[in-house]
């Protein structure tokens, strides 16, 4: 599975929090799931809630949300595109531990394709596809974490 490491680098690499202790951010794979149809070639979906915990957070939960929206948008895009899903959205709780810190669970119900075929010289292959691609025009890819290091700034256009 590729997604949730790809999640954890993009978490790190987009919340100001993290870039000085990433060893709280945890990542965790709950209720797994193998799809497979048995048609001629052995392709399956892995299908698994992503558990995604952030100890001692002093930041604001916006400088979360944004850049995990941002990559839902590319690598999840159903959970904002389908109605179905998007009623659900995904969950989050929270403990409180003082007034400046939280843990906080995200869980997103994440699914992955599998490839599975032969090349030219009859070797299995396995490919993990890319999702089909729809990134919106206000989520800048030159997010960066506010001045204060906690907060996060998000460049929305004026709708000119």
């Amino acid at each position: 599975m590729n997604k949730p490491e790809s999640l954890r680098a993009h978490l790190l690499a987009t919340v100001a929090e993290f870039k000085h202790n990433p060893d709280r951010l945890l990542i965790f794979i709950n209720n797994g799931k193998v799809r497979c149809t048995s048609a001629p070639s052995l392709s399956f979906e892995y299908s698994f809630e992503l558990q995604i915990i952030l100890t001692e957070f002093a930041g604001h939960p916006d400088s979360v949300m944004l850049p995990l929206l941002g990559w839902l948008s590319v690598n999840q895009s159903e959970l904002l595109d389908n109605l179905d899903k998007v009623k659900n959205g995904f969950q989050f709780e929270a403990e409180i531990l003082n007034k400046d810190l939280v843990d906080l669970s995200i869980t997103l119900p994440l699914t992955e394709k599998v490839i599975v075929g032969q090349d030219d010289q009859g070797n299995t292959t396995v490919k993990h596809p890319n999702e089909p691609q729809r990134v919106a025009g206000y989520l800048d890819p030159n997010w960066k974490p506010g001045a204060q290091g906690n907060t996060s700034e998000w460049f929305v256009p004026d709708g000119k």
